[in-house]
């Protein structure tokens, strides 16, 4: 049987809805409002004012179109496994009951389907989906290959993902608000330093910069030590090699038969120092010096 992966065309699609542990009524039901809980474990973690409002409004209209997919606790109250979003709005207008589907579903299953409802509508930033990959793959000892087949994600999708929490704060906080984009965040893992990964996204900022400038810019960097793309300013690559730097001097030391200094600063700039200890030395280093 051929298997589907791809997003938008509804739960079964990214999921294998038998390997679910999942059962209860098809139908919709009317639940009240006042035995609904949110999921501790929602993958989605903002929820725009605005954008509630919104539905909010629309519902007041038109009331709840899609049903609310909730999970019957043994107390009688419900946990929310999709739906947050439409739960908060009909509560912020004063509905007392609300149309769902009641499941039942172990741990697993919730926090799985919640994350791909969320993903299926694009409800998630894409910190929220790297943060519930990685909870899924610690609590539930999936790899990458396993949870790959779970949500229907190619298994360098799920890395790629994974590799935004190596990011500093700032930037992962970033990304979640909008700031700057993935690829903005893709081509910033580009770099391996804490500090130049930020000062790319403080420029990014200020300039507004489209992920193809950006992508140039690290280049650049990596190239040449900084981030316009013009050598000679910035660190040049012999002075990030430190071990370069030791091979000269120790092939100078033996061609002058010297112990050779060498001295650089950050920028780039230094002098070499041949020590000589009387005339006859400084003669002999002359004469290795006119025949170089």
């Amino acid at each position: 049987m051929a298997k589907n992966t791809g997003l938008g065309r509804g739960l079964g699609a990214l999921i294998d809805i038998g390997s679910v542990r999942t059962s209860g009524s098809s139908s919709i039901n009317e639940v009240e409002i006042a035995l609904i809980y949110p999921n501790p474990n929602q993958p989605r973690t903002h929820f725009d004012e605005e954008s509630l409002t919104e539905l909010a409004n629309s519902i007041r209209e038109l009331g709840v179109i899609s049903p609310v997919t909730l999970r019957k606790n043994d107390d009688e109250t419900y946990l929310i496994i999709a739906g947050e979003r439409r739960f908060r709005a009909a509560k912020s207008i004063g509905l007392t009951s609300i149309p769902a589907y009641v499941k039942t579903a172990a741990d697993e299953e919730v926090m799985e389907m919640a994350l791909i409802e969320n993903i299926q509508r694009e409800d998630l930033n894409a910190i929220e989906i790297a943060l519930t990959f990685y909870r899924l793959m610690e609590e539930y000892k999936l790899t990458q290959d396993r949870l790959s087949d779970r949500v229907g994600k190619k298994r360098a999708t799920i890395a790629n993902y994974l590799r935004l929490l190596r990011l500093p704060a700032e930037i992962q906080m970033g990304l979640k608000n909008k700031k700057i984009d993935m690829g903005h965040a893709r081509a910033i893992l580009g770099l391996s330093e804490p500090a130049v990964q930020l000062k790319l996204y403080d420029l990014i900022l200020k300039k507004d910069l489209n992920v193809r400038k950006v992508e140039e810019m690290v280049r650049n960097f990596l190239a040449n030590g900084k981030f316009d793309g013009n050598p000679g300013q910035g660190k040049p690559n012999i002075v990030k090699d430190l071990k370069e730097l030791n091979d000269l001097k120790s092939q100078l030391s033996t061609i002058f038969d010297t112990k050779v200094q060498m001295l650089v600063d950050q920028k780039g700039k230094g002098k070499i120092t041949i020590p000589f200890a009387n005339d006859d030395e400084l003669m002999r280093i002359m004469q290795l010096i006119d025949k170089i």
